[in-house]
């Protein structure tokens, strides 16, 4: 057996604790519709077309305990509620392109394997 010559990971290990914060579904693409500025439920729920207002709702409670993003209740008539990106939560846009750069690559390789498959008959 081949020993593994990867630094071990200092403890806690921080790749864990930072794919822990934006785990969940859509929360990636929380952050990322928020990348731009403050942005509220419903222009986020147009954002993410997907997502149902449950979901949502979970994601933006769960990423603002986590800190990454604020919540501002307007008060306007009727109130309204805006979200936005905390300074931490912007670490993570450079990262989440860094995911989107890949997988853009990934996909473009699996497009190929696909054509090749689809040529050896």
């Amino acid at each position: 057996m081949r020993h593994n010559r990867s630094p071990n990971p200092p403890q806690p290990c921080m790749l864990t604790e930072c794919m822990s914060i934006i785990a969940g579904a859509w929360a990636p693409n929380v952050i990322w519709s928020l990348r731009a500025g403050p942005r509220r439920f419903s222009e986020l729920r147009s954002d993410i077309p997907p997502i149902s207002a449950k979901v949502l709702s979970t994601r933006l409670s769960e990423l603002e305990k986590r800190g990454i993003l604020l919540r501002h209740v307007r008060r306007t008539s009727p109130p309204s509620t805006e979200y936005e990106l905390t300074p931490l939560g912007e670490e993570l846009i450079p990262a989440l392109d860094g995911i989107v750069q890949v997988g853009h690559r990934l996909k473009q390789l699996q497009s190929a394997d696909t054509d090749l498959a689809g040529t050896s008959t």
